[in-house]
Formats: C-alpha cells, sequence, structure tokens
C-alpha cells in the first residue's frame, strides 16, 4: 500500500473521530440538560404543549445519536490502529519522516470499515436532527399544533442537515471510486 493512500486514510479517520468526538460531546451535555422547564415562556399557548412522547423521544434520539457517534469514533480509531499494527518494515528504504506512513493492510477491509464509520456518523447526524426537532417542539411548541416558530426553527434544519449530509456522503463515495 502505497504512503500516500495510507496517511490519506489515517487523515480521514482523524477528522471522523474529531468530528464525532465533537458531537459525542455535544449530545452528552445534551443528555444532561432537562428540557421540560416548568418556567419556559416561548409556548404560551397551553395547546401546544408538547407530550410526554416527545420528551421520551428527545432522550432516545439523543441516546440513539451518543451510540451512533461513538460506534463511529471506535471503528475508526480500530481501523487506525490496525494500519500502524500491520506496519512492516519493507525492502524499501522511504525517508524516514514517510517511513511510518507504510503499512500492508487489506484495502477491501479498510474501505469497509471506513464505510461503516461513515454510516455511523451518518447515523448520529440524522438521530441528533430527530433530537434537536424534539428540543423545538419542546421549547417553541409542537408542529401538530402549527407554530410558526417552530416550524421556522425545524424547516431549515430539516433542509440544510439532509443536505450537507449528502454532500458528505457524495463525497465519501466520490473518493473511495477512485
Amino acid at each position: 500500500m502505497s504512503s500516500s493512500f495510507t496517511s490519506l486514510h489515517i487523515t480521514a479517520l482523524d477528522a471522523i473521530v474529531n468530528v464525532n468526538s465533537l458531537f459525542t460531546l455535544a449530545v452528552f451535555v445534551g443528555l444532561t440538560w432537562n428540557p421540560n422547564d416548568p418556567q419556559n415562556s416561548l409556548n404560551s399557548d397551553p395547546a401546544c404543549a408538547p407530550s410526554a412522547a416527545i420528551a421520551e423521544n428527545l432522550v432516545a434520539f439523543h441516546v440513539f445519536s451518543f451510540s451512533s457517534f461513538l460506534f463511529s469514533s471506535l471503528v475508526a480509531l480500530a481501523l487506525k490502529q490496525a494500519i500502524r499494527l500491520s506496519h512492516t518494515p519493507s525492502s524499501f528504504h522511504y525517508p524516514a519522516a514517510v517511513e511510518f506512513l507504510v503499512a500492508r493492510v487489506n484495502r477491501t477491509a479498510l474501505r469497509v470499515g471506513m464505510l461503516v464509520s461513515g454510516a455511523g456518523s451518518v447515523a448520529g447526524f440524522g438521530f441528533l436532527m430527530l433530537a434537536l426537532v424534539n428540543v423545538a417542539q419542546i421549547k417553541l411548541g409542537t408542529l401538530a399544533c402549527g407554530s410558526s416558530h417552530t416550524y421556522a426553527a425545524v424547516v431549515p434544519l430539516l433542509i440544510l442537515v439532509p443536505l450537507a449530509l449528502l454532500i458528505y456522503v457524495s463525497l465519501v463515495l466520490y473518493a473511495f471510486t477512485r
């Protein structure tokens, strides 16, 4: 396996772990936060008060998101460790700065692992988006009530996050076909 191939994948795995770490922290903080504030002044209409099911879904989606990001990060870290452990001295003499980047790793296994890690990240983002929809419903009123503030918060979220995920998945797939 070439050094550019290995260093590219290590860099990609580092990026996955770094992004997942930030979102894992955000989800963990979100789990510790109690959105059922009795002094909530943003939703003044009692008919728009969220049900207990929305609060339960909020917690469930946070847990699903947390576990997806954690799964993705652990797979990425395992792949990085596999690359490091598979490093074997070769008969070629590379400069010292490049030598540590050359490793013999099954490309198919590496690509499958990276795709699985990416899928875990995408699932984590999807669950986090659903949790944020529930936060908006708890704070601003339910979607069923037709609260314009809730729709103003949720509609951009439901457009921009899937669009960003589509771009992310497209670039990942493009990178693996080259």
